[in-house]
This record gives structure tokens, sequence and C-alpha cells, in this order.
């Protein structure tokens, strides 16, 4: 197999393993143990510099960065269809549960009631299964193309 192909299902099948953990843990919805959720960051880096590594004695510049970006591409069509899944189906109130966590944390943080209600409705648009998931999908590939343009650098063919 391809090592891009290898690393962007290796990608999006970590990523989908991972929230589905924070799923069926229930952490997502936890005040303090919700930020795990962005561990998937520091393993699509992982993941991409592995990859880049692997290809660097074969590859320029120009080829590693469009490897980690391919392969954070078809991460990113698997994350989206992960997590589209997953609060479609899967974990049918997942947004309810974010709005009361937010409320909660809102809430301790001190912030009036008003103030509560005007955030949580300034969040509505992005609370939505197409939503939430386009976002995952452009951070996927967002990040990744920043850690395939720096690590190509760092990792280049010398």
């Amino acid at each position: 197999m391809p090592p891009t192909l290898r690393a962007g299902l290796i990608l999006g099948l970590s990523v989908a393993a991972w929230s589905l953990v924070m799923g069926l843990t229930g952490w997502f919805k936890h005040p303090t143990l919700w930020i795990m959720a962005w561990l998937v960051v520091p393993l699509q880096i992982g993941i991409l510099l592995w990859t880049l590594r692997d290809l660097a004695p074969t590859n320029g510049y120009g080829r590693q960065v469009w490897n980690g970006v391919s392969a954070s591409l078809l991460g990113s069509m698997i994350i989206y269809a992960a997590s589209f899944l997953f609060t479609t189906h899967v974990f049918p109130h997942y947004f309810q549960d974010l709005e009361t966590l937010g409320r909660q944390i809102m809430a301790r943080q001190g912030l009036s009631p008003a103030q509560i209600e005007a955030a949580v409705r300034a969040q509505a648009p992005m609370q939505t299964p197409r939503a939430s998931a386009m976002a995952g999908a452009i951070g996927t590939v967002v990040t990744g193309s920043f850690t395939s343009v720096l690590g190509a650098l760092w990792l280049r063919k010398k």
C-alpha cells in the first residue's frame, strides 16, 4: 500500500476510533475530560511526521508537502463520515450534551444567564452534524497542511 494512502487511512481511522472512545466513555461531556478530544491534533502530527520521515529519502520538498496534504485530505474524508455517523446515529444526543456542558462551564466562570443564552445562540449554527463534521474535516486539512510544510522542511531529502 502506498505510504500516503496508508497514512490517510491510519489518520482517519485513528481519529474516528478516538472519537468513539470519547463518546463511549462519556468524556466529551465531562467538565475536565472533554479537552482530551484535542489529542487528535498531536496524533495527526505524529502520523504525518512518521510518513514524511519515511518518504524523505526519495522525495523532495514539494513532493513531501503533497504527500502530507494528500494523506490529510484522505483522512479528512474518513473523519467527516465518522463524525456525521457518530452525531446522527451512534450518539444522537451529542449536541444536547455539549450544550449542557457548555452551560455548566460558563456558569462556573461566572457568566450571567443572559450571557450564557447569548453564547449558546451564537454557537447554535455549528452545533449540527454537518457543520461539526465539516469543521473536523477542515481542521484536519489545515493542520495537515501546516504540518506538511514545516515537516517537509525539517525532514527534506538531504
